[in-house]
C-alpha cells in the first residue's frame, strides 16, 4: 500500500539508514550493505535469498541499499502500530532470540503486507532521488492532464510508483512463488495487498488554481501503516479450496476477501509467554498502563500475572511561555512518575516443544 500526495514539498524518507533485516525479507545485513562495489560477494553472502532474489541483487546492487532503508521504515512502523499490544513486532529483530512468526496468523499477514509496502516505498523514493541507475521520475507524468478541478500541467518529478511496485513484486514474491502450499498463497496475497496504491490527487499550487503545475509524491509512510492497521483489524480468516489453487472464507457469514484485504489461516496465540516457535517474546518486563482499559492495560498486557511498580525521576519541560517574536521558552522540571512493568511467569525461559 503506497499513498500519494500531490504538489507538496518533497522530503527524504526520514533519513532512515539501512538496518539488519527482520523477517520475512531476507535482505543484506549491515556488514554486506557497504559492499556494493562487489555485488557478487555481497549477494552470495546474504542468508536466506532464493536464486531469483540473488539474481536481482547482482543486477541491481544499489537497490539493496534502498531496500535496507525500506526495511528500517517498515520495522519502525510495525513497532509503532503494535506498541500497545502483547506482540509488538520486536520479536522479528535480529538478536532478539530469532522468534519467527511460524503461524499463518493476523500478525504474519500484517508483516508481509507492510514489508512489501516498505520495499515499494523505498525503491520508488530512490528512483525520484536519482539513487538508482535503472529508474528515474515517472516518465508518464508529462504534458497536460485533467482532473475534477480542471486542467493542469505535469511538472517537477513525480514518484515512479509503477517501477517501485514492479521491483517489489519481483523481489519480495520470489521466495513465495517457489512454494505451492497454503502459506505461500497467503503470503503472496498479503504481499500484493501491501503493494496496492492509493489514489493520487493533484492540487493547485496557488489559491486561485487558474494555473496548476502538479506532481505526484508518496505520502509519509505512517499513512500506509495506518491503512494496513485497519486492514489488520479487519483481516479475514480463510481456508484452502479443494483444488489447492486458492482459498475461501472460513466462516460463510463473512464476505469473500478482496485483493485489498489481509487474510490469515490460523488464530493468533496469546503471546503471553516466550515461545520461539510462534514468534512470541512474552510480555515479562513490558510497560503497562494502570489506568487503561485497552490492550495496553496492566490486566491485559500482563496476562493476569500482575505487575511491578517502580518510582522514577525524570526531567520534563514545564511552564512554557511564548515570547514575541518568535520563541517558546520552558523551564526544566523534575517529575516523579510510577512505571508499571509486567511480572515474569514462573518459568521465564523459552518454551521447548521437543
Amino acid at each position: 500500500m503506497a499513498f500519494c500526495r500531490a504538489c507538496e514539498p518533497r522530503t527524504p524518507p526520514g533519513g532512515v539508514t539501512a538496518a539488519s533485516p527482520p523477517l520475512p525479507l531476507p535482505l543484506p545485513s549491515r556488514r554486506y550493505m557497504g559492499a556494493v562495489g562487489s555485488s557478487r560477494v555481497m549477494c552470495d553472502n546474504v542468508p536466506g535469498l532464493v536464486s531469483r532474489q540473488r539474481q536481482l541483487c547482482r543486477r541491481y546492487p544499489e537497490a539493496m541499499l534502498s531496500i535496507g532503508r525500506g526495511v528500517a521504515a517498515w520495522t519502525a512502523e510495525c513497532q509503532h502500530q503494535f506498541r500497545r499490544h502483547r506482540w509488538d513486532c520486536n520479536a522479528l529483530e535480529e538478536g532478539r532470540g530469532n522468534a519467527k512468526l511460524s503461524r499463518g496468523s493476523r500478525e504474519s499477514a500484517f508483516v508481509h503486507a507492510i514489508s512489501s509496502a516498505g520495499v515499494v516505498f523505498a525503491i520508488t523514493r530512490a528512483c525520484s532521488q536519482g539513487e538508482l541507475k535503472s529508474c528515474s521520475c515517472d516518465p508518464k507524468k508529462k504534458g497536460s492532464a485533467k482532473d475534477s478541478k480542471g486542467h493542469f500541467d505535469w511538472g517537477g518529478c513525480s514518484d515512479n510508483i509503477d517501477y517501485g511496485i514492479k521491483f517489489a513484486r519481483a523481489f519480495v514474491d520470489a521466495k513465495e512463488r517457489k512454494g505451492k502450499d497454503a502459506r505461500a498463497l497467503m503470503n503472496l496475497h498479503n504481499n500484493r495487498a501491501g503493494r496496492k496504491v492509493g489514489e493520487c490527487k493533484c492540487h493547485g499550487v496557488s489559491g486561485s488554481c487558474t494555473l496548476r503545475t502538479c506532481w505526484l509524491a508518496m505520502a509519509d509512510f505512517r499513512k500506509t501503516g495506518d491503512y494496513l492497521w485497519k486492514k489488520y483489524n479487519g483481516a479475514i480468516q480463510v481456508v484452502m479450496n479443494q483444488d489447492g489453487t486458492g482459498f475461501t472464507v472460513a466462516n460463510k457469514r463473512f464476505k469473500k476477501p478482496t485483493k485489498n484485504d489481509l487474510v490469515y489461516f490460523e488464530s493468533s496465540p496469546d503471546y503471553c509467554i516466550r515461545d520461539r516457535d510462534v514468534g512470541s517474546l512474552g510480555t515479562a518486563g513490558r510497560v503497562c498502563n494502570q489506568t487503561s482499559r485497552g490492550m495496553d492495560s496492566c490486566e491485559v498486557m500482563c496476562c493476569g500475572r500482575g505487575y511491578d511498580t517502580s518510582r522514577v525521576s525524570r526531567m520534563t519541560k514545564c511552564e512554557c511561555k511564548f515570547h514575541w517574536c518568535c520563541a517558546v521558552r520552558c523551564q526544566d522540571c523534575l517529575e516523579v512518575v510510577d512505571i508499571h512493568t509486567c511480572k515474569a511467569p514462573k518459568s521465564a525461559g523459552w518454551i521447548s516443544r521437543t
